[in-house]
């Protein structure tokens, strides 16, 4: 494979994705066309929308790497990926449709199954995020670029994390005691990895659920600004599994996993 510019191309994504969530927050706004699809969830023309601009711009950037999208079939049957994009076009589709706002629009690349770069925008809260290396996580809003590093303000006895419901399982409320957490809030979509990669939040736990395009983009986030994500076993997450399913998942901060 031909050596691509990671940095690079993670920035000449920003426009595109700025652009893919003025249309999609346009979209919604003049009504958005629904349906239901084969896996009982939902899915809008607003999706189907941010994945062909992003695609797009994607086979632009990265012709030579094959793209693997929620929304499409493509590449979904082959074996063996080792070198992709993992793409999300919405997720959140809930939030989207029903007019909240912590839907986001995702795509993270794959090398060596591997995530090396991600990209998260969430269009609503107009919060950008993306990473292309180790110690390279930003999150840009408002033209104004911060590098994530955890917060200052980490209280080990004040331990606050995200969670996907407000009921969680048992399982993880016992991971949660072994991790002294105090608080936890519900949170939809890869927002989560972001607030955890950026300090707001400690950490994230989650039971084999959804799929690898849900997080490959915040794995990658999370990972560079020096935060951790582990399986319940603490095995590393690898990407191009069967289906594409997703294991246990165990996200900290840089505070967390420092401490």
């Amino acid at each position: 494979m031909k050596e691509i510019d990671i940095k690079k191309s993670i920035e000449n994504l920003i426009e595109t994705f700025l652009s893919a969530g003025e249309i999609s927050i346009n979209l919604r706004k003049f009504g958005l066309t629904k349906e239901i699809k084969s896996d009982n969830t939902p899915v809008s023309n607003g999706d189907l929308e941010v994945n062909k601009i992003i695609t797009k711009k994607l086979k632009e950037l990265t012709p030579e790497i094959p793209i693997v999208s929620e929304e499409t079939s493509e590449n979904k049957s082959a074996k063996d990926l080792k070198n992709f994009w993992l793409v999300d076009p919405i997720d959140g589709t809930y939030d989207y449709i029903n007019n909240l706002d912590e839907f986001t629009i995702n795509a993270g690349l794959i090398i060596n199954r591997k995530p090396v770069a991600g990209i998260i925008y969430a269009p609503a809260k107009k919060r950008l995020f993306f990473s292309f290396g180790e110690s390279q996580a930003y999150e840009k809003t408002n033209k104004k670029i911060t590098k994530l590093e955890g917060s200052k303000n980490f209280d080990k006895n004040q331990i606050k994390f995200v969670s996907y419901s407000n009921k969680i399982k048992p399982d993880i409320v016992e991971i949660h005691k072994k991790l002294n957490v105090r608080k936890y809030t519900k949170m939809k979509s890869s927002l989560k990895f972001c607030v955890v990669a950026s300090g707001e939040y400690d950490g994230y736990v989650a039971e084999p659920r959804a799929y690898e395009w849900d997080i490959a983009a915040g794995h990658a986030i999370l990972k560079h600004s020096g935060g951790s994500i582990t399986d319940f076993q603490n095995n590393e997450i690898l990407y191009g599994k069967k289906d594409f399913k997703n294991p246990s998942l165990i996200l900290k901060s840089k505070n967390l996993s420092d401490g």
